[in-house]
């Protein structure tokens, strides 16, 4: 019997996809590297430097007592806890496995072969992982001055695209168009065409977009969020998504069952309620993209001013730097797989954590970054 391999045997465009590289993890890297896992800095997610919301964390352990029951399946509590706070319809919301999950659900409904689906070339890399899973083909538009070129993404849209996905802030720039911007290219975007409008970091910014009118009137718009960012909840994978109901209906057609754990509901419904925390986290995040411009200035070092809670910098080698920081046990993200060789993505921590960054570029910048 001839021994075919399992590569021959998948689905080509599944192998033909990539694999989604994350930061490194703590632990991880305490090992790699021998040193204490509480003495390493991990700047390399765009995660909560004050860790998770109180409120929510306090809800997760009392969740976590019953947890020989399935989880609620429509995460109907969750649902009417976003409605209050967004003044939606509960049926105009879905829960997912984090926000890439419901991000998943959609190029599920409406990707496939076939079709193209368009969106940024530095953007978000799930938005090409989830597409090319689906057999579909994606359309990657230049940025311009690293941020998206709306007017170059609505020129690429062909009669065969099903989905456009714009990101603001972006993911890993930081940057962010204007909110007129943002309308007009969704009130230009064709009829067949469903919007997705990736909100992530929405709650860094002191005036988000707000597409609900045009969802309201009509438009095939299709917003999402998470509690991994702000929330500070990135350890339990829960996000959510709004728009018309009859998409959300669809959108159920193919979500998993049970695809958010008790423990992460009832962390998200804590975390709506924690607005003190999500204030501070705030201010925390304004302070410390202040004190991160300033330090990389006085490096000589280029940096994208960002609206979210990281800072995309380039750097000569930024390999070496890399390298040099993680001996250093400094964790921050590599984007070649962004398409930015030259750039690292630079999370934004508390005062403390954002000096000792700092003091390592600037001891590695006199080494020439060998050693550490």
């Amino acid at each position: 019997m001839p021994n075919r391999s399992y590569h021959e045997l998948a689905v080509p465009h599944v192998l033909s996809k990539g694999v989604y590289e994350p930061g490194k993890p703590i632990e991880i890297v305490a090992l790699e590297s021998g040193k204490d896992a509480a003495s390493i800095l991990k700047l390399a997610s765009n995660e909560n430097p004050l860790g998770p919301s109180p409120l929510g964390l306090a809800r997760a352990r009392e969740a976590l007592g019953d947890v020989s029951q399935y989880p609620e399946d429509s995460a109907w509590f969750l649902r009417e806890k976003i409605a209050e706070k967004r003044d939606l319809d509960p049926a105009e919301v879905i829960v997912g496995h984090g926000s890439s999950g419901v991000i998943e659900m959609l190029c599920q409904a409406f990707a496939g072969p076939g079709r193209t689906v368009v969106t940024g070339e530095h953007a978000f890399i799930a938005y090409k992982l989830f597409t090319l899973q689906q057999g579909a083909q994606i359309v990657e538009v230049p940025l311009r001055e690293f941020r998206h070129d709306l007017e170059a993404m609505l020129a690429a849209v062909r009669p065969d695209t099903s989905l456009v996905f714009l990101p603001s802030p972006n993911n890993p720039t930081g940057t962010a168009n204007t909110a007129p911007e943002i309308v007009a290219f969704a009130k230009a975007l064709p009829e067949k065409v469903i919007f997705c409008f990736d909100e992530a970091y929405a709650e860094y910014l002191d005036d988000p977009v707000d597409l609900r009118p045009l969802i309201a009137a009509g438009r095939k718009i299709f917003c999402t969020r998470t509690f991994s960012k702000i929330f500070g909840l990135a350890g339990l994978r829960i996000g959510y998504g709004y728009g018309d109901r009859e998409l959300i209906r669809v959108l159920h057609q193919v979500r998993p069952p049970f695809n958010v754990n008790s423990a992460a509901l009832a962390a998200a419904l804590g975390a709506l309620e924690d607005d003190d925390y999500v204030a501070r986290s705030r201010t925390v995040n304004r302070e410390g993209l202040t004190q991160l411009y300033t330090g990389l200035k006085d490096l000589g070092l280029d940096y994208v001013p960002s609206a979210g809670n990281f800072v995309l910098v380039r750097f000569e080698d930024s390999g070496k730097v890399f390298q040099y920081l993680y001996k250093d046990g400094i964790i921050v993200r590599p984007l070649q797989g962004y398409a930015l060789p030259d750039h690292l993505r630079i999370s934004v921590g508390k005062f403390d954590q954002n000096r000792r960054l700092l003091d390592a570029l600037a001891r590695g910048a006199e080494r020439g970054f060998a050693g550490a």
